[in-house]
């Protein structure tokens, strides 16, 4: 790949000293506790090692000017990683970049102009882009998770031993997940009161769902499934009522379970509270729930936590289900462009299809 050379940015203009005065601990906590826990972890660690670049470089990392971003992204094309062997792939490099505003955002500082930065970027997907190499051009590419659509499902929950308590939460994560087309950080919030029955008409459950991204709470309406095996709604009644056997009648719906398959202890480290004291489960934990099921039942792929949500549209759209409800049950704002992207992944080969028919 030829050399790209970093972009020159713009001149810096000062922060004020309003905005450099730094945030109370409760305003930082506050802005914080904004961030989805799985962001922040990423954020966390690509600002840490980018503060540990500008002590090498003798750079500021806070402020940072324009320049100093800029080098940094030319540094990160240029540096394999020790794990890979390769330089960042370009998606990552957009987490770094919008990790350092963020950072700056938290510290109650303008952040820094980043089109030298990205202007750099750029250069360095174009590059890729017309590689001769395979691996060039995969890693310019974001890699994306695979659907996990009904049949996969099927596969998936019947690794489970849904008489036990771990199994009932495991496969109500998975068919729940499903079908309000949730994000790990949105199902790992959901409470027991959470849900909803509807006990006049005996259709199903509504969830009370708070959607980050575009910061509303949702409602959507989850009806009984034909299949049994696979029905949202038994499973999640299924475990609501294994809970309140174990006592467990409010809190989180998804619990932390140890290896024996029962509700973990709250968890200690030198003798303070760690995690949360209700034992909810994590993201990372929340997602290991799909990768597990899929390794049991060898079904090849990526499969991660948004694989049901991405499943969900799939199969929506392949049922000729309009896209404004489509998107509306799963939380993705009117005219979104990330859930395009799904319908245009997912749609390529088949009805909608722009070349069928048009007599070629």
């Amino acid at each position: 790949m030829s050399e790209i050379v970093p972009v020159r940015a713009e001149a810096v203009i000062e922060p004020s000293p309003a905005e450099r005065r730094a945030l109370s601990p409760q305003a930082r906590a506050d802005v914080q506790a904004g961030i989805p826990e799985a962001t922040s972890r990423a954020y966390s660690g690509d600002y840490r090692q980018f503060t540990a670049w500008c002590t090498t470089e003798t750079h500021t990392a806070l402020p940072a000017t324009p320049e100093t971003v800029t080098e940094y992204v030319s540094h990160l094309i240029h540096t394999p990683r020790p794990r890979t062997g390769r330089p960042y792939s370009p998606a990552s490099i957009e987490r770094v970049i919008a990790s350092i505003r963020t950072a700056h955002h938290a510290a109650g500082i303008q952040p820094p102009e980043t089109k030298g930065a990205r202007k750099v970027l750029a250069g360095y997907k174009a590059q890729l882009s017309v590689s001769d190499d395979d691996a060039d051009r995969r890693h310019a590419e974001a890699r994306r998770v695979n659907a996990a659509v009904p049949a996969t499902l099927r596969k998936l929950v019947a690794t489970l031993d849904r008489e036990t308590l771990k199994g009932k939460r495991d496969a109500a994560l998975l068919l729940l997940g499903h079908a309000i087309a949730g994000r790990a950080s949105e199902m790992v919030s959901l409470n027991i009161a959470s849900v909803t029955e509807d006990s006049e008409k005996k259709r199903g459950i509504e969830v009370l769902v708070y959607r980050r991204k575009i910061k509303k709470w949702t409602r959507p309406k989850i009806m009984y499934g034909t299949n049994p095996s696979t029905c949202p709604v038994r499973a999640t009644l299924a475990l609501i009522d294994a809970m309140a056997a174990e006592g467990r009648t409010e809190g989180p719906l998804f619990v932390r379970m140890d290896r024996h398959g029962r509700i973990a202890p709250p968890m200690t480290r030198k003798g303070r509270a760690i995690g949360d004291p209700a034992g909810r489960m994590t993201t990372d934990a929340a997602s290991d729930v799909i990768e597990t099921a899929a390794d049991d039942a060898k079904v090849e792929g990526l499969w991660r936590s948004h694989s049901l949500r991405r499943g969900f549209v799939t199969a929506a759209r392949a049922a000729g289900k309009d896209l404004v409800d489509i998107g509306r049950h799963g939380g993705w704002a009117d005219g979104s462009k990330a859930l395009l992207a799904y319908i245009e992944e997912d749609d390529g080969w088949g009805d909608n299809n722009p070349l069928i028919g048009i007599g070629l």
